[in-house]
C-alpha cells in the first residue's frame, strides 16, 4: 500500500490551480516532431522525461515515484538507472503517470476535464475491448472474434497516442521550467523628467537648438518686454526725505 503521504497528496491534487502550459489537444500542435517520437518510442521518452523531472537526478530516484506497492523496494538505490529502464519498458502506463504526478505536485497543476475526458475515454475502451475478448472466449462466435480485435487494435491506437501527448505535455511543461521558452519581453519605460514648482509647463524633451540659435526663454521669468520697476514707487516719498507739507 502507498504510504499516507502520498495518499494525502492525491487529495490535494483535486484542488491544485495551475493548469498545464498546454492541454493534451494542443500538444501535437506545439510539438509535432517530440509527439512522434513519444508515439513510436515511448518507453525511451519516458526514461528521459523521468529523469529530467528529478533534475537529472538519481538519487532520487523511486520506483513509479513511490505510488505503487513496489516503490522502494526493487533496489532502486544500488542501482536507480537499471530500475528506471525496467520500469518504463515493463510498466510503461505506470511511469508515464508517475512522471505526471510528479509535475503536478512540483508545480500544483491540475487536470483540466477536457484532459480528465480523453484519459477516461482511453481506459473505458480498453475496457471495452477486454470484455469483448472474454466473451469471444467463452461464445466463441466469428464475428464477436473479429469485433475484439477491431476494439483491441483501436484501443491500443488510443492508448499510445494519448500517452504520446502526455509525455510531449510533460516535456513543454518541463520546457517552461528550465527556462526554454526564453524571459518575457520588457517594454522600456518612458523618459521621465521632473518640474520644477515655479514653471508651469515642465520643460520639452529634446537636443539643444542649433549654434547660433538663442535658446527659449525660461518658463516662469517675466519677458524681456516687461517694463522695470521703480523704487520708490509713483506717489511714494523717497525714503530719508519728509514729504512734503509736513512739519516738525
Amino acid at each position: 500500500m502507498p504510504s499516507q503521504e502520498y495518499l494525502d497528496k492525491m487529495q490535494l491534487r483535486q484542488n491544485f490551480r495551475n493548469l498545464w502550459h498546454t492541454d493534451l489537444m494542443s500538444t501535437i500542435q506545439q510539438d509535432p516532431p517530440y509527439c512522434c517520437l513519444a508515439f513510436w518510442c515511448g518507453p525511451c521518452v519516458s526514461y528521459m522525461l523521468r529523469k529530467r523531472a528529478l533534475y537529472n537526478d538519481m538519487s532520487r530516484y523511486t520506483c513509479c515515484a513511490g505510488y505503487m506497492p513496489c516503490s522502494g523496494r526493487c533496489g532502486e538505490r544500488k542501482c536507480p538507472e537499471f530500475c528506471l529502464c525496467t520500469e518504463v519498458f515493463l510498466c510503461f502506463g505506470n511511469s508515464v503517470a508517475s512522471t505526471r504526478f510528479l509535475l503536478q505536485d512540483e508545480f500544483n497543476i491540475q487536470t483540466t476535464k477536457c484532459d480528465n475526458c480523453i484519459i477516461g475515454f482511453m481506459f473505458c475502451l480498453q475496457q471495452v475491448a477486454c470484455i469483448f475478448s472474454i466473451v469471444a472466449m467463452i461464445v466463441g462466435s466469428d464475428e464477436i472474434q473479429e469485433a475484439s480485435q477491431l476494439l483491441n487494435c483501436l484501443a491500443d491506437m488510443v492508448y499510445c497516442t494519448v500517452c504520446a501527448c502526455m509525455q510531449t505535455q510533460h516535456k513543454i511543461e518541463m520546457d517552461k521550467r528550465d527556462g526554454k521558452f526564453g524571459p518575457q519581453p520588457m517594454a522600456v519605460p518612458p523618459v521621465q523628467q521632473m518640474s520644477r514648482l515655479d514653471q508651469a509647463v515642465p520643460p520639452s524633451a529634446g537636443y539643444p537648438p542649433a549654434y547660433g540659435q538663442p535658446y527659449p526663454p525660461p518658463q516662469g521669468y517675466p519677458p524681456s518686454a516687461y517694463p522695470p520697476a521703480q523704487y520708490p514707487p509713483t506717489g511714494y516719498p523717497a525714503p530719508g526725505y519728509p514729504p512734503s507739507g509736513y512739519s516738525r
